[in-house]
């Protein structure tokens, strides 16, 4: 991430996913730089809510601007994990999850990412490396199963 003045405090993550024959696929993506596999994520811009930087995060990294569900999966980041930022006196910024609901499996992958793999629920939870994309993953497929309720 590059230095941005009115970048703020706060990051999300984005699984999108699609639905195929009776079940659902999840798209996870392989970042170029570091070599490890998770949902699209990013950082908000001045101005933005949750769900605008979630809509903005998708259209760059994913070229689509489907239909967004936030989910009740958030975690702690340390700023220092962030990348270059002006926020004085932050130490911790959260991390706001969702799912999007793509009607292809056609996306433009941006610079950020080497790949991505449409996968089921099982496969995709394995590649991934943090938890707490495990946990937004975990929870996302739950609600389209339907086995726990809005």
């Amino acid at each position: 991430m590059g230095e941005n003045k009115g970048r703020l405090p706060f990051q999300v993550l984005i699984f999108p996913f699609i639905k195929e024959n009776n079940g659902y696929l999840y798209c996870v993506f392989k970042r170029k730089d570091l070599g490890f596999w998770q949902g699209v994520s990013g950082g908000g811009e001045s101005g933005e809510t949750i769900f605008d930087t979630a809509k903005r995060e998708l259209l760059e990294e994913t070229g689509t601007d489907p239909k967004i569900i936030k989910l009740d999966s958030t975690t702690s980041i340390p700023s220092e994990n962030i990348g270059k930022h002006n926020w004085e006196g932050v130490l911790i910024v959260p991390e706001y999850s969702f799912g999007a609901e793509l009607s292809s499996k056609e996306i433009k992958i941006s610079e950020e990412h080497s790949t991505y793999r449409w996968l089921p629920y099982e496969e995709a939870e394995k590649l991934l490396r943090y938890d707490s994309n495990k946990t937004a993953l975990w929870e996302l497929n739950k609600r389209l199963l339907g086995k726990i309720s809005d």
